[in-house]
């Protein structure tokens, strides 16, 4: 569990400055006011909330398993309502499974490269 906390405590940090320093994320207000919002709701955040607090992970056994997952995560942000496809997301691999390596370099199994 110290090597989740350890990328959980990482990866919001360095998201979190990545958002904080772009000029050209439009979303950048809404999305440091939404993890404001969720860290205010915790008693031992002291600003910001990235990730959720309980642990559950999921074992990735099949190829199947692993695409249902990576799918789920795509459309996250059409569930969500920001965007009415998966590849409009401007942050999302959905975008590499199209051949659009612009914003994400990622590997064949679907790592950030």
């Amino acid at each position: 569990m110290e090597l989740l906390r350890d990328f959980k405590k990482h990866t919001s940090k360095k998201i979190i400055e990545a958002i904080e320093n772009n000029p050209q994320e439009s979303k950048r207000e809404l999305f440091l006011w939404l993890f404001e919002r969720a860290g205010k709701k915790q008693g031992n955040v002291s600003k910001y909330q990235f990730w959720q607090h309980h642990n559950k992970p999921i074992e990735l056994w099949s190829d199947k398993v692993i695409k249902q997952k990576i799918d789920y995560v795509h459309n996250n942000p059409v569930e969500s309502g920001f965007v009415t496809n998966p590849i409009d997301w401007k942050y999302s691999s959905a975008r590499n499974f199209q051949d659009d390596h612009i914003v994400l370099k990622i590997d064949d199994a679907g790592f950030i490269a």
